[in-house]
């Protein structure tokens, strides 16, 4: 279809931030980046995605650290509102999606230079 756009919107975490960081949230789980993922396979979608988003030089080279920041910080969300009961991030966590962001964030972390390498191909 000509002219049809598709439009997420995840008002969870709204608030104040960049185009960047949002994207940044986007690619973690659009891409997505998990835990046991292949760089290999990933490498690709993550360039589409910056691609769709005509990122430049500068912001390809921001956007790995800032995914890794946006899930380990979901993560120490989750994890600390486990701790202090707020909801609803304590219920998350204890439903297990604290066991999908953590090591998710670890994978992310693991591969930061291939991310870069990726985007600036």
């Amino acid at each position: 279809m000509t002219g049809t756009r598709w439009v997420f919107i995840d008002w969870d975490g709204a608030g104040p931030g960049s185009r960047l960081w949002d994207l940044a949230y986007t690619a973690s789980t659009f891409v997505p980046m998990c835990a046991g993922g292949d760089p290999v396979v990933d490498e690709p979608r993550l360039r589409a995605l910056a691609d769709g988003y005509g990122l430049d030089e500068q912001q390809r080279r921001a956007l790995p650290a800032l995914i890794a920041a946006h899930t380990r910080g979901m993560y120490d969300l989750l994890h600390s509102a486990s701790l202090t009961g707020e909801q609803p991030w304590a219920r998350l966590y204890d439903e297990g999606h604290g066991e999908h962001w953590g090591p998710a964030a670890d994978y992310i972390q693991e591969h930061l230079d291939e991310w870069t390498a990726a985007l600036l191909e």
